[in-house]
């Protein structure tokens, strides 16, 4: 049997996905990595809100906010991505979440990069937490890094859901949320 390169690179990523999912105890975060994932989402609010002092305000004002403190994607050709956070109501962890994220074209290399979506209504909050699995689509403000210091309720006041990608290393270019599927883990 011949296997392409295509077709190898496409059984990586799917396994590279399948072991970041398995990695999950029954679909959900162990006790213990739940206190991971809560401890990494406060070191990245805190990160955020010290280095993009505009998002204190944007986050007063929002209904929630959903961190990922760490999403890895690699590619070449077919790539893939896995990170997990956690959904913030008042600061209080109220559920967690993995995002997953598949893509094709031209790509080679890896990153990794945190983001955080600010729920600015009760309808997108309500809508996120409802769904059974939740894809970053049209309804999306994509707001920079240099934009977040400058953020506030003026420029945001009818965006819905506004996504801040941040902290990016690694050798792809450009870190959007387009194609991003969201899902709710139990722990």
């Amino acid at each position: 049997m011949t296997v392409s390169r295509r077709g190898f690179l496409g059984l990586g990523a799917a396994g590279f996905l399948a072991a970041c999912d398995s990695a999950l105890v029954g679909n959900g975060v162990n006790s213990d990595g739940a206190a991971k994932v809560d401890a990494r989402v406060d070191a990245t609010r805190d990160y955020l809100f010290s280095n993009y002092p505009g998002t204190q305000d944007l986050a007063r004002d929002a209904r929630g906010i959903l961190f990922m403190p760490l999403v890895t994607e690699i590619g070449f050709g077919l790539g893939g991505g896995y990170g997990r956070g956690a959904l913030r109501i008042n600061d209080v962890t109220v559920d967690y979440y993995s995002a997953t994220r598949a893509t094709i074209g031209l790509q080679i290399g890896a990153q990794q990069y945190a983001h955080a979506l600010f729920f600015m209504t009760e309808d997108a909050l309500s809508n996120f937490r409802r769904g059974n699995g939740w894809a970053a689509g049209a309804d999306i403000r994509y707001a920079t890094p240099q934009q977040g210091g400058s953020l506030g309720k003026e420029t945001t006041e009818l965006d819905p859901v506004i996504g801040l990608v941040f902290g990016q290393q690694g050798l792809i270019a450009g870190a959007t949320l387009a194609g991003v599927k969201y899902s709710r883990i139990i722990p």
